[in-house]
């Protein structure tokens, strides 16, 4: 099973530049059918407080996008879409769609970054969840997420196999993206890919660094400062055999550990 994961600079609140950008570079990519895209945080608007100007209605442009980019390609790919919630507020999510064109999962996040305003613009969601890739399941975070490592390991307990985050992580904290990423892996012994963007915007300039994490923490692939797309063949009997060798989460306190959805597996 392969991961990419896609990275790129974002036209700041500019969704059809923002989809005509990231439909031309997975294009060039020799990208199999049934793999798991990744694509960044907001990719469609970049990381704004804006609600009013950005949030899309349920099946807005940029999910008509991840829908019809997801059945021409073949792929599950995942991409930040800006909602609204009926409060007014935004819903940042994380939206799957599958290879038939389909809504696979939907993710919103559960700790917006409150130190840069986005907890007053955006609603928390409810919490972590799971879907199915394959035999593979998966539990996606967004961004600020990735601080709290109390949200991933519900989703270990409920049998994730790989961790998802979908950034816009900023170049001045950009080794603590690094570090984080490795240490959920490492904590929950399962494949962990983040992926960022790079570029400015009117705060923040972002340095990239996407990256695919293994079950020890070790980096398969790392897509730098430059515009493009990494990959990685997901190795989970390797992981298996891990667990097995060095069963950690046997030890898990369950009680500590809330369970999280599941999401039906769609067609």
């Amino acid at each position: 099973m392969k991961i990419f994961c896609c990275q790129h600079d974002i036209a700041w609140e500019n969704p059809a530049a923002n989809h005509a950008k990231a439909k031309a570079i997975l294009a060039a990519a020799d990208i199999p059918r049934g793999s798991l895209v990744l694509l960044a945080e907001m990719f469609a608007c970049g990381f704004s407080m804006n609600v009013p100007a950005i949030a899309e209605r349920a099946g807005g442009a940029t999910e008509r996008f991840l829908a019809d980019t997801a059945r021409e390609l073949g792929i599950y790919l995942m991409g930040g879409v800006v909602g609204q919630a009926p409060s007014g507020r935004g819903r940042n999510q994380a939206v799957v769609f599958s290879p038939a064109g389909v809504e696979h999962a939907r993710y919103c996040k559960t700790q917006p970054f409150a130190p840069g305003g986005e907890a007053a613009a955006y609603e928390a969601g409810p919490g972590p969840l799971v879907f199915p890739w394959g035999e593979c399941l998966v539990a996606p975070f967004i961004c600020y997420d990735l601080r709290f490592p109390e949200i991933f390991r519900p989703a270990g307990r409920a049998g994730a196999r790989l961790m998802t985050v979908i950034a816009s992580w900023p170049d001045a904290r950009l080794a603590h993206w690094v570090k984080l990423l490795q240490a959920r892996a490492i904590e929950n012994q399962c494949w962990v890919a983040g992926v960022n963007r790079i570029g400015t915007d009117p705060q923040f300039h972002y340095s990239g660094r996407s990256l695919i994490v293994n079950h020890q923490g070790e980096i398969v692939a790392d897509a730098g400062d430059r515009e493009g797309v990494i990959s990685a063949d997901v190795d989970f009997a390797a992981m298996d055999a891990y667990r097995q060798d060095k069963p950690f989460l046997a030890d898990m306190r369950e009680e500590f550990v809330p369970a999280v959805p599941r999401m039906p597996r769609a067609a």
